[in-house]
């Protein structure tokens, strides 16, 4: 199209330049000028329209072909046909020998290999790209794994029916999700059958109910189709609050108080300890002061974990848990 159109400027060109010499000359009068420029553009415009269709083609086929590799992608893999549906989960979680990739010649984990007991907070660090949240989404089974297997309580997770595997975790992500609708509802969504008190009881767990009983109707009051009408860090908090309502075995938090001030970020700390209490916890984080009491810290690198161990246990091997953990404290001295 930038071509025709340059094509089109250039006739346009030719035309008043020789029309204009011949005009001088009295060979033509200035009518005729205007009529050959006419000419011009009722020639060139056919030819911008099809260069137009040839852009919409081109489009067209690039959308067409990520149509296609969608709906040749592989089905997911069905349930078992007699999942395991125990009555209770003390959530002891296993991974053994876990290897996988988002495709066969990229792995991302190689060989992941740790055992979770019952109630402990386990801490998840490393450098992007190292497989923090890959693990997650093995967890939830979002993916198989291509070798060895994640046990939970002893039950290879592909033998649990999917909804009944997700429904054990509660998860509180850096990216926050609210629908339109009332802060009661969005809260509510981590357990549908839960009554206004025990909604409220959840909020005032995660520091939420003062917050909220300052919006303009409370707990009524309706949420955007963005959530734009709240701040970033009051979403944060109303995830929060949800995941204390679902009151789940498991629980996933990928770096949940990302984007509070320090002051909250005190407040949510307590509360999640609270919830923490007797589940196994699984916590991505970026900031390593966060984590310092967990029961257990993996340090992930390329896909293996390198380190493993309690805080104090980590910073004494001085190895690349300490680097990345100096690291952070330098950057902040040198901000100050």
């Amino acid at each position: 199209m930038p071509i025709m159109r340059f094509v089109g400027n250039l006739g346009y060109v030719a035309v008043s330049i020789l029309g204009g010499w011949l005009a001088i000359r009295g060979a033509i009068t200035v009518g005729d000028i205007q009529a050959f420029i006419q000419y011009v553009r009722s020639f060139t415009e056919p030819i911008t329209q099809i260069a137009n269709i040839s852009n919409v083609l081109q489009q067209t086929a690039a959308a067409a072909e990520r149509v296609f590799q969608f709906l040749g992608e592989a089905e997911e893999e069905p349930d078992t046909e007699t999942p395991v549906r125990p009555e209770t989960v003390k959530g002891r979680v296993t991974f053994e020998h876990v290897r996988f990739g988002y495709m066969p010649d990229k792995i991302v984990i190689h060989d992941l290999t740790a055992a979770v007991l019952p109630g402990e907070k386990i801490a998840i660090v490393g450098p992007t790209g190292a497989g923090k949240t890959t693990i997650v989404k093995l967890l939830m089974r979002f993916y198989d794994v291509n070798e060895g297997a994640i046990r939970i309580d002893g039950h290879d997770i592909r033998d649990f029916a999917r909804q009944d595997l997700r429904r054990m975790f509660g998860m509180v992500l850096q990216d926050t999700w609210l629908f339109n609708g009332t802060v009661m509802e969005n809260i509510r969504y981590g357990r549908d059958t839960a009554t206004d008190e025990e909604v409220i009881e959840a909020a005032r767990a995660a520091h939420v109910d003062h917050f909220v009983r300052t919006l303009p109707g409370g707990y009524e009051m309706v949420l955007n189709e963005e959530a734009s009408n709240i701040s970033q860090g009051q979403k944060q908090l109303l995830t929060i609050a949800r995941a204390v309502l679902a009151d789940p075995e498991i629980l996933i938090l990928d770096e949940a108080t990302s984007s509070v001030d320090t002051r909250t970020e005190v407040l949510i700390q307590q509360a999640m300890d609270r919830l923490m209490q007797g589940r196994t916890s699984f916590v991505i984080a970026h900031r390593l002061s966060t984590i310092r009491n967990a029961d257990l810290i993996l340090v992930l690198r390329d896909g293996d974990i390198v380190e493993q161990g309690t805080h104090t246990e980590l910073l004494a091997q001085s190895g690349f848990y300490a680097e990345i953990y100096n690291s952070q404290f330098d950057r902040v001295a040198a901000q100050a």
